[in-house]
């Protein structure tokens, strides 16, 4: 509030702007998602989201193209999307490795109807949503899951009801840090709900201990409770979030308006 040009405020996209759905491609952001990121970016220094989707995917599906500045990280910082342009490295060989042989692995482990692997081009997470057991099924398929991602050089990302495999050497932790410098912020605020945001919850931990005014806020969901622990704020759900980020870019514009 006291120096909103210098503030940096980075969310995860699903369940946290978007409700978790069945089927990812289905994951539309909440009503109030875009028109509250559009108003902070008009208002904090930095705006970003950080996601284990693919950046473009993510400003599409969210329709993010209309947020001024906005700039999207995707798989965990690998990719960038920012004022219509989409870097990223090449695919490492392991993904095309994986890809080939998880058909088979699936099979072996006796994945049960319902289990459906999402193809994300630069990684592969396999869901159990839509099975009829999804936290046991997703136990069974934990291990063959691993052992394959040892053999394809991939790191192994948990979320809810779902295991990706992906290129390892970014999460979302260093993203949130790296981010940070490059835009010489002196406070951050970060909004995740998923296992894949505990880096960067530990990430602004560490950058408040380091001098760096931080605020870590979990999207609350009964699927996954861990964050809580680590968070300063907690909100109900995608609702919640989209009323806390409308409230601040509120509280922003007042605080411009009065000279702060």
């Amino acid at each position: 509030m006291r120096a909103p040009g210098r503030a940096l405020i980075a969310a995860d996209y699903d369940g946290t702007l978007a409700p978790i759905v069945a089927d990812p491609a289905q994951a539309r952001p909440h009503p109030g998602a875009v028109p509250a990121l559009r108003a902070l970016a008009s208002r904090a220094g930095t705006v970003a989201v950080i996601t284990g989707r693919p950046a473009l995917a993510a400003v599409e599906l969210g329709g993010l193209r209309g947020v001024p500045g906005l700039i999207v990280l995707g798989h965990y910082g690998r990719e960038r999307w920012e004022s219509g342009t989409l870097t990223a490295p090449p695919v490492p060989p392991g993904v095309a490795a994986a890809r080939e042989q998880l058909p088979g692995v699936l099979a072996a482990a006796g994945a049960p109807e319902g289990t459906w692997t999402e193809d994300k081009a630069d990684a592969l997470a396999v869901h159990t949503r839509r099975t009829a057991e999804p936290g046991p099924a997703l136990d069974r398929l934990r291990g063959p899951l691993s052992a394959l991602a040892e053999r394809t050089g991939l790191a192994v990302e948990p979320g809810r009801m779902v295991i990706e495999l992906r290129p390892p050497g970014s999460d979302k932790g260093q993203t949130l840090v790296n981010l940070v410098n490059e835009r010489t912020a002196s406070c951050l605020m970060y909004c995740g709900d998923d296992l894949g945001d505990v880096p960067a919850f530990q990430a602004v931990a560490r950058l408040r201990r380091g001098g760096i005014a931080g605020l870590a806020v979990c999207s609350s969901s009964a699927e996954v409770t861990a964050l809580v622990e680590l968070a300063d704020l907690v909100v109900d759900g995608p609702d919640g979030m989209v009323r806390l980020l409308g409230a601040l870019a509120a509280a922003m514009k007042g605080e411009g308006e009065a000279g702060g």
